[in-house]
C-alpha cells in the first residue's frame, strides 16, 4: 500500500544476517557503512524447514545477488537494505547510487521520504486516543469532521481498516493537474477532501477494502481536533519520541534534512523522469508526508508489530485483518502479506517496505530512491519478493499490484 497519485502502487524492516565488511561503494556494489552497528559474524547452521535460516557469508552472497537482479532490471537507481532476526546475524547493504548526477553511492544513513508508511504513525497516534478513551474506534467519523459524505455512518475503524467507501483524492484528475504543475505547492487537508468528496461514495461502509489516502486525511483531522495539537506535533510527542526514534520527522513544508538521497519519478506532468527530491509532500500529510532512515525504521518495524505503544487489547483490534488482496489481509493501518506484518510506502521518487514476521521475530526493510514501476510492479516489493524468496520461502511476501490510486490501490 502506498501514498500515490493516479497511478495505483504499493506501500511498505530491518538488518540481514551478517555484517559483512565493506565489499566496495558506488552502483552494484554491496556497501555495510551503517555506523550504528558493529561487524559481527554469525555461525551458520543448518535451518530447519521453516525456520529462518542462519545469515552466513553464503546466505549474504545469494541475497546480494537477488538484490542486484532487481536493481538492474527494475533500473533502480539505489537501495538500502537490512534483515536480521535474533540469533540468526544481520544483513546490511547498500547498492547503486544516491544521486544519479554526481555518483554519490548509497549510504545507510541517508534520510528517505516514506510515504504510506507515515499511515502506520498515524493510526498508532489515533489508537493512542482510544487507550485514553479519547475516541472510539466505532464513533462516526462526523462526531469530529462536518462534512463528510455517508460522515454519520462511517466510522473510525473503517477509515483506519481501508472500508469507507470515500473516493481516493489522489486519484481525481484535477488533482494530479494541480499537484503536477506546481509539485512544490502546499496542499491543505481541506484541499485534498475537496477533491474527494466531490466524486459520489463507491460504496457503503464495511462493505469491502479500497485504499484511499482519504480515509487518512480524515484520521489526521481528528487527532488534531481531540488533542488540540498539530499532527506532526502529536506524531512526535507521542509516537516518535516514544518509540525512540532519532531520525523521523513530520515535515511541515517540503524541508528533507540532509544528507538524503535524490528521488526520481515518472509521476510528472509530461511523464518523463524527475529528480523529486524537494518537492513538497503536504499532499500526502497524515497519509504519507513523513522522513525516515533505516536505522528508526528497523526499530519501528518490531513496534509497530508488536504493539509495544498500545494496551495489548488495541493492538488487538489493528492486527485483526481482513482480505485485502490476494495472499494480503488489511488491518488497522497495517497489512499482513503471507505472515509479514507492517506497511509499505511510494511517494514521488521514493519507496520503503518495513515488515515484521512474528514467528522468527525477523525484520526487514528496504528504501530506495525512486517509485518507477517496472512492468506494472512497484519496485518494492520486487525486492521483498526477492529477499523473502531466499530467507522466508514459506513467507514469499508479494503484494499484488492494483490499478487505482495510491497505494494499493495498493498499487
Amino acid at each position: 500500500m502506498t501514498t500515490r497519485l493516479r497511478r495505483a502502487a504499493v506501500a511498505g524492516a530491518a538488518a540481514v544476517g551478517l555484517l559483512a565488511a565493506p565489499l566496495g561503494t558506488g552502483a552494484g556494489h554491496a556497501q555495510d557503512t551503517d555506523p550504528r552497528k558493529a561487524p559481527t559474524e554469525a555461525v551458520s547452521t543448518p535451518a530447519r524447514q521453516g525456520e529462518f535460516p542462519q545469515l552466513t557469508p553464503a546466505v549474504a552472497r545469494q541475497l546480494d545477488r537477488a538484490v542486484r537482479k532487481v536493481l538492474a532490471e527494475a533500473k533502480v537507481p539505489g537501495v538500502m537494505v537490512a534483515l536480521s532476526a535474533p540469533g540468526k546475524g544481520e544483513y546490511i547493504r547498500t547498492f547503486g547510487v544516491a544521486d544519479k548526477s554526481t555518483g554519490q553511492p548509497m549510504t545507510t544513513n541517508l534520510y528517505m521520504r516514506i510515504g504510506s508508511e507515515t499511515k502506520t504513525f498515524t493510526v498508532t497516534a489515533l489508537l493512542e486516543l482510544v487507550d485514553q478513551g479519547k475516541v472510539g474506534l466505532d464513533d462516526p467519523i462526523g462526531k469530529y469532521v462536518g462534512g463528510v459524505p455517508n460522515g454519520d455512518r462511517i466510522t473510525l475503524r473503517e477509515l483506519a481498516g481501508m472500508r469507507s467507501g470515500l473516493y481516493n483524492y489522489s486519484e481525481d484528475e484535477g488533482f494530479f493537474k494541480a499537484m503536477t504543475s506546481n509539485p512544490r505547492r502546499p496542499f491543505t487537508p481541506q484541499e485534498l477532501l475537496a477533491y474527494s468528496f466531490k466524486h459520489p461514495v463507491m460504496f457503503e461502509p464495511n462493505a469491502r477494502f479500497y485504499y484511499s489516502n482519504t480515509n487518512l486525511i480524515l484520521l489526521g483531522l481528528v487527532i488534531e481536533k481531540v488533542s488540540g495539537m498539530k499532527l506532526g506535533d502529536y506524531i512526535d510527542k507521542y509516537v516518535i519520541t516514544p518509540a525512540g526514534l532519532l531520525h523521523t520527522l513530520f515535515p511541515v513544508g517540503a524541508e528533507f534534512p540532509t544528507p538524503h538521497a535524490q528521488g526520481y519519478t515518472d509521476q510528472t506532468a509530461d511523464g518523463r523522469v524527475q529528480d523529486a527530491s524537494d518537492w513538497n509532500p503536504s499532499w500526502a500529510w497524515a497519509a504519507g508526508a513523513m522522513v525516515s532512515d533505516l536505522a528508526d525504521l528497523r526499530k519501528w518495524a518490531r513496534i509497530l508489530a508488536t504493539g509495544t505503544l498500545l494496551e495489548a487489547k488495541t493492538q488487538a483490534e489493528r492486527l485483526k485483518v481482513v482480505d485485502a488482496l490476494p495472499g494480503t489481509g488489511y488491518g488497522l493501518g497495517i497489512f499482513n502479506v503471507q505472515g509479514w506484518i507492517g506497511h509499505n510506502g511510494s511517494l514521488p521518487g521514493y519507496q520503503s517496505l518495513t515488515v515484521f514476521l512474528p514467528e522468527a521475530q525477523a525484520t526487514l526493510v528496504v528504501l530506495l530512491n525512486t517509485d518507477v514501476a517496472a512492468e506494472g510492479e512497484e519496485p518494492s516489493t520486487l525486492f521483498g519478493r526477492a529477499i523473502t524468496e531466499i530467507v522466508t520461502p514459506e513467507h514469499v511476501f508479494d503484494l499484488p499490484a492494483q490499478g487505482g490510486a495510491g497505494t494499493p490501490q495498493p498499487k
